[in-house]
């Protein structure tokens, strides 16, 4: 398989999961539980290890700053626990995906394509070694609608990705400012949605772009008509970024080799209308 393949499907199916950390479902689901906003993320994401510690969160999820982790865990756990924050997390996926999805929840399509995701995602929970917040996701029950499988399926086979690519990360000696750094300099992500949200410091920020650019990956630079110098690849950078990616996408590889490059291409075709439906009712934020 070509390992390119992994990356479109997981892609092309990721609103389906994403849409948990942005829906109002969520957060709703969250404050009845007594959590506060910020605490809904690290708590709810984090939960299927159980009632971890702040250290265990900060270093699988990678790129957040230590001290908006530690704020909230293990905190949360004292308001809510673990099983009930799962429980929220569910129901407000249901909820959500009724709402942006309408009928289609209950299509035809709908039950082929979570048929499919599932099989990818027991494929790679048979590979769970050194990927820990995979194995505690995977280690959940499985809901009966398609639509939550297919929610589910996609969940376990981000997370199976993500910690693939923080392996990656760590192999190339990128800490979790620099990876971000690194990830900006590509022109995809805004920049004021990373450091909003990852709770980087000014200072903290600056010293990690300055190890970029002293390991001659990024170069600062000012736009035409720009008023201010954004970052971008080096030769050196994006070659590093592509290794990154390639070694993510054959990591990745295992979970989509159960479905083949024709199971694969029909999983993307059936997903893509639902993943647009969910971008439609701006369920990614935007």
């Amino acid at each position: 398989m070509d390992p390119i393949t992994a990356r479109r499907t997981c892609r092309t199916v990721e609103p389906l999961h994403g849409m948990i950390y942005f829906a109002a479902e969520a957060t709703e689901s969250y404050l009845r539980l007594g959590l506060r906003p910020e605490a809904g993320y690290f708590a709810s994401r984090s939960a299927a290890m159980g009632a971890v510690g702040a250290e265990t969160v900060v270093a699988t999820f990678f790129n957040f700053h230590p001290d908006l982790v530690r704020d909230v865990i293990p905190a949360a756990w004292a308001v809510a626990s673990p099983d009930a924050v799962l429980a929220g997390r569910q129901e407000a996926a249901d909820t959500a995906l009724r709402r942006m999805l309408g009928d289609a929840v209950s299509a035809p399509e709908m039950e082929r394509a979570a048929a499919l995701a599932r099989r990818a995602a027991e494929r790679a929970a048979e590979r769970y070694e050194g990927r820990p917040l995979f194995a505690a996701h995977a280690g959940l029950p499985w809901p009966d609608p398609p639509h939550l499988v297919l929610w589910h399926a996609q969940t376990l086979l981000r997370e199976f990705r993500g910690d693939g690519h923080i392996a990656a990360l760590v192999l190339h000696d990128l800490d979790p400012v620099e990876a971000l750094g690194l990830h900006l300099a590509t022109g995809d992500p805004p920049e004021s949605f990373l450091r909003g949200t990852r709770g980087w410091p000014d200072d903290e920020w600056e010293a990690g772009v300055e190890r970029l650019m002293a390991r001659g990956l990024v170069l600062r630079v000012v736009p035409s008509g720009a008023h201010r110098a954004s970052l971008t690849l080096t030769d050196r950078g994006a070659a590093l970024r592509e290794a990154i990616e390639a070694q993510t996408d054959g990591a990745s590889v295992v979970a989509y080799e159960s479905l083949g490059e024709e199971g694969c291409a029909e999983l993307r075709t059936l997903a893509r209308p639902f993943s647009r439906a969910v971008v439609d009712a701006a369920g990614l934020g935007f």
